[in-house]
């Protein structure tokens, strides 16, 4: 009787579809049969046959692009969904502009009682130096302001806001990150990584319909995209109990697994934290982080940075202590997570992995490091002797985002810069994602444009930059799609267009295969399924056998 499921659901796959797509030109994903004319669907997963029957309903493509539910495979959704209600700095390249915008909100908002929101680059103030309190107070003196960088790594507040959070001349911060001074000793209003928690905790919490409505608002948005599929870079037992309730309402849309965050915990803490294995909700890892970004000099280098100072970046945790920390988790069943921006983060982060490996070698850990923007090129083979996943973010690579970055790093560290061929071609298999809120775009069109070009959206006549280190289309791809499930022990189930796996897929505008390159990022989704059910667009027609 043990064999009677999978006996029913080989079955089900052959039997009359539910929705077959036609004259469609298919990218499966699968090595083996990588392309088809036409896709079947039945209860909710790929069927082997195309069979139809009188409630089977057939959608005419005209020749259109099918690929895999894109997975984003490192997000943080419910904050980057939170900030859909927020002011958007995304894309403002000027402190005027960014005056305004933030302006225009408060007005928009007389109730709101803090000013919040994020997309600020560091590149957009003059001189490239950080923003100040005073250009904040200039537009809005009354109320507290609080915003944070694209990249969610320092915070820009007002005076309101600092005198709210006591944070004076005489404070003192010791912890991961900086109170941002000026040349007199006052506290400038820019905030460092864990620095920022200092006005942070005195934020306004959200409500929590106002989280689900965010969460909803989220899900549409990604559904618009093309992603299917999400693994949360963080979060706990809260933040997993807002996906449990959209799931109990039949309101989840996306295929979500959670990362729970994890600091120091204890072995009791570590016992505690959620488990839960299900179609559309799942835990299973936990992230940690190692250091911080490029551009706050918080990333941890092996040499120092390339602007005359001897800055190296801080390690956020004691080797030793990381460690242990990491051959625990690892003990105790869990995948686990790293960001590590810095060469020396990376190198820490794959020591720690060797370590737990001697004390647990026969486990399949996929351990992951997240981000990977530099690395020493000693260290670039050791991902696929470990058999550890470069978790990536090409969206961060955008060659009209980097300036600052490529200053700090200097040429000599540049080739090894973003290095996805170097990593690829070295054995490793590449996980893709956008890090979104912590980015420029949550769009994976916009990513593997990136990956496959290193060149702006508007295109340039040079090579690109460091045009080395791009990959091919169908690399990108299946590093948002398949890469992605394998990185959540979901490659079973999801990843590729073949029998028996969910009918999780995206319909595109154009064919990113048959175009000149540099054209990806103008593709559109036209139809987004998930489990067989449409969340975006609309592929009822007349073409129905009756």
């Amino acid at each position: 009787m043990r064999y009677l499921p999978v006996l029913v659901t080989a079955l089900s796959l052959y039997a009359q579809a539910d929705l077959v797509l036609r004259n469609a030109r298919v990218w499966t994903g699968d090595p083996k049969r990588p392309w088809a004319d036409s896709l079947a669907i039945k209860d909710g997963r790929i069927a082997a046959t195309v069979r139809t029957g009188p409630e089977t309903q057939v959608a005419d493509l005209g020749g259109k692009l099918v690929i895999p539910g894109f997975h984003d495979a490192h997000i943080h959704f419910a904050g980057g969904s939170l900030r859909l209600f927020q002011v958007d700095l995304t894309g403002i390249c000027t402190l005027k502009e960014m005056q305004r915008a933030v302006a225009d909100y408060a007005r928009a908002n007389p109730d709101e009682a803090w000013i919040t929101g994020s997309g600020w680059e560091y590149y957009c103030f003059p001189d490239s130096r950080l923003p100040r309190k005073q250009d904040l107070d200039a537009v809005v003196a009354d109320r507290p302001v609080f915003l944070r960088t694209y990249d969610g790594h320092t915070g820009w507040a007002n005076s309101m806001a600092l005198r709210i959070a006591e944070i004076t001349r005489d404070t003192k911060f010791e912890g991961f990150g900086e109170i941002v001074r000026d040349a007199s000793g006052e506290p400038s209003g820019a905030l460092k990584e864990g620095a920022m928690g200092l006005v942070g905790r005195h934020l306004p919490r959200p409500t929590r319909e106002r989280r689900l409505e965010a969460l909803r608002r989220g899900m549409s948005l990604a559904a618009s995209l093309g992603i299917t599929s999400i693994q949360n870079a963080g979060g706990g037992a809260d933040e997993l109990s807002l996906y449990e309730e959209l799931l109990r309402r039949n309101e989840l849309t996306l295929r979500v697994r959670l990362a729970v965050s994890a600091g120091k915990a204890s072995d009791a803490e570590i016992a505690a934290w959620p488990r839960r294995k299900e179609p559309m909700l799942s835990t299973g890892a936990v992230k940690f982080s190692i250091d911080g970004v490029i551009e706050s000099k918080t990333a941890a280098m092996l040499e120092p940075y390339s602007d005359g100072s001897t800055d190296r970046g801080p390690l956020s945790w004691k080797p030793d202590e990381f460690q242990a920390a990491v051959a625990r988790c690892h003990a105790a069943g869990w995948q686990i997570l790293v960001h590590a921006i810095g060469d020396a983060g990376v190198r820490t982060a794959l020591d720690a992995f060797q370590a737990a490996l001697r004390t647990h070698p026969a486990r399949d850990p996929r351990f992951r490091i997240e981000h990977i923007e530099i690395i020493h090129p000693d260290d670039v083979p050791r991902f696929a002797a470990l058999g550890v996943l470069p978790s990536m973010q090409p969206i961060h690579a955008d060659p009209d985002t980097i300036h600052v970055w490529s200053r700090l790093i200097g040429d000599k560290r540049l080739p090894y810069s973003f290095p996805w061929r170097s990593l690829e071609s070295a054995g490793a298999r590449l996980v893709f994602s956008s890090d979104w809120p912590a980015s420029i775009s949550l769009a994976p069109i916009r990513g593997i444009h990136n990956a496959v070009n290193r060149r702006t959206i508007a295109g340039t006549p040079n090579e690109g930059w460091l045009p080395h280190q791009r990959v091919t289309l169908e690399t990108a791809l299946r590093a948002y799609t398949v890469a992605g499930a394998y990185a959540s022990f979901e490659e079973e189930q999801k990843g590729t267009l073949t029998p028996g796996k969910y009918a999780d897929l995206v319909v595109l505008s154009q064919d990113p295969f048959r175009i000149d390159p540099i054209d990806i990022h103008k593709t559109r989704v036209l139809h987004t399924l998930v489990g067989g059910k449409q969340v975006y667009g609309d592929l009822r027609g007349p073409a129905r056998i009756n």
